[in-house]
């Protein structure tokens, strides 16, 4: 979330926060297509990570992109922390470690979607080379320690950093060393975001399967396909992982507001200041449990957005939902995490045979699936069959999805072929970790350097 907000109406009853989800309610033709994406900075010259400060630094990276893109800058304690395009069509931002992202427009086609990436990596290059800086496309910082990595001056990532160690043993490594790719769909009822929501969350540990791309550690092999997703077992279980309550039949709006309720804040903001409230869930403070100890103590709506994009479940419900399962990769990947999901959930055919699909699977044969996928990747096993076959169900689903919109770009060609690179890891039983974990035996010679080489934007 690039900025954090500041709705300032108050908040009286629970049913106004459910409502404010349903408000995300859209009809079909005003559905779109929000992609974000993370990279690793790194120096060129000794693949080094890239501090916030200097005249070759983030701070320096973000100053330049304002000046080519002329984008709002996002202020915090006097420091630059991402920009923000003016009508709300897309912003950057900073993830803990520097990891810089770009949160796109809401467009209407993958074809939009993949120009979008390619300008954005275009406009990157110009300012970030004269800096000597290039990007990393992984779903894991390959080569830097906790220690070594950066920090970005961004107010709630201290709070973050503080609280994490006290809630999982990952928090930081999650934080400060790993990136994502995200997309963000659109619902047009409670009863289509559960559809939607059901049929995510359980084929999410297929889409880390095949994301994985997070293969090594502080300069050796994890032992991992997707250290990544290894990392999100154990960050902060009380506000990540599956969801239970949502495999309900019954599930809606107001049970995904009754569980958000009850877990922990991460801050207020009051006067630009950022509160610590990690001492208290959302339905305490709606209690009055900071109406003594903090500024304009009595929950706004401002308060309950920002609460809600602290929550990191593996589909995360906002007035949209936010799929959250995938490593961060190559460019070629930025394009085919939306359309897997565009081409699952956009289109009705594919969503009931999706939905069909994944019907009878339980919350404990999924949560069994996403703890294997780390490590097992697509030869993890789920009811006596690889992911690999299931992948070629699932893509084949993706594929009619895609087709059935039947959107063409100018040379006629529809949104199908954004699906090749995942139809290239079921084809030839491989991810990009797998990839690299045999380039790192054999052609690297036991060295990670060259994957700066070959995976930098």
């Amino acid at each position: 979330m690039a900025r954090d907000t500041t709705d300032i109406r108050s908040i009286e009853t629970v049913d106004e926060l459910v409502d404010y989800l349903a408000a995300g309610n859209k009809p079909r033709a005003d559905w779109r297509i929000g992609t974000e994406h993370e990279k690793f900075p790194f120096y060129s010259d000794g693949n080094s990570p890239v501090p916030y400060g200097g005249e070759h630094g983030i701070k320096a990276l973000l100053e330049g992109m304002q000046r080519v893109l002329g984008w709002e800058p996002i202020i915090d304690a006097g420091n630059i922390i991402g920009l923000v395009e003016p009508t709300g069509c897309g912003a950057i931002s900073l993830e803990p470690g520097g990891q810089f992202e770009l949160s796109g427009a809401p467009l209407e086609t993958l074809h939009q979607t993949c120009r979008e990436g390619n300008a954005h990596l275009a406009q990157l290059r110009q300012i970030a080379e004269p800096l000597g800086i290039r990007f990393l496309g992984l779903g894991g910082s390959p080569k830097w320690t906790l220690a070594e990595t950066p920090k970005m001056p961004k107010s709630r990532y201290d709070i973050m950093t503080a609280y994490m160690p006290k809630v999982g043993r990952h928090g930081l490594d999650m934080m400060y060393r790993t990136c994502t790719i995200q997309v963000n769909l659109d619902f047009s009822s409670e009863a289509d975001m559960r559809r939607k929501m059901q049929v995510s969350l359980k084929l999410q540990p297929l889409s880390t399967a095949l994301f994985a791309n997070s293969p090594f550690t502080e300069g050796a092999p994890n032992g991992l396909k997707s250290w990544r997703g290894e990392i999100w077992r154990d960050t902060d279980n009380q506000r990540s992982g599956l969801l239970p309550f949502c495999f309900s039949p019954e599930f809606g709006f107001a049970d995904y507001v009754e569980w958000a309720l009850d877990v922990p804040m991460y801050f207020i903001i009051r006067d630009g200041r950022y509160h610590d409230c990690t001492h208290v869930t959302f339905r305490q403070f709606m209690d009055g449990a900071l109406r003594n100890s903090v500024p304009d103590g009595v929950p706004t709506m401002g308060d309950w957005a920002n609460h809600l994009s602290t929550l990191f479940p593996d589909v995360r419900l906002k007035r949209f939902l936010e799929m959250r399962g995938a490593d961060g990769g190559p460019w070629r990947r930025i394009c085919a995490l939306p359309a897997f999901w565009v081409g699952l959930l956009y289109d009705e055919a594919a969503l009931d045979a999706a939905e069909a699909l994944t019907a009878n699977w339980s919350f404990e044969e999924v949560g069994a699936m996403r703890d294997a996928v780390p490590r097992a990747g697509i030869d993890a096993s789920f009811r006596g069959h690889s992911l690999r076959e299931m992948a070629r169900e699932v893509l084949a689903i993706a594929h009619t999805g895609l087709k059935n919109r039947d959107l063409r770009n100018h040379d006629g060609y529809d949104e199908t072929s954004f699906l090749s690179p995942l139809d290239e890891v079921v084809a030839r039983g491989s991810t990009s970790a797998d990839e690299m974990i045999d380039a790192f035996h054999t052609r690297w010679g036991g060295s990670i350097e060259p994957v700066f080489m070959e995976y930098a934007y």
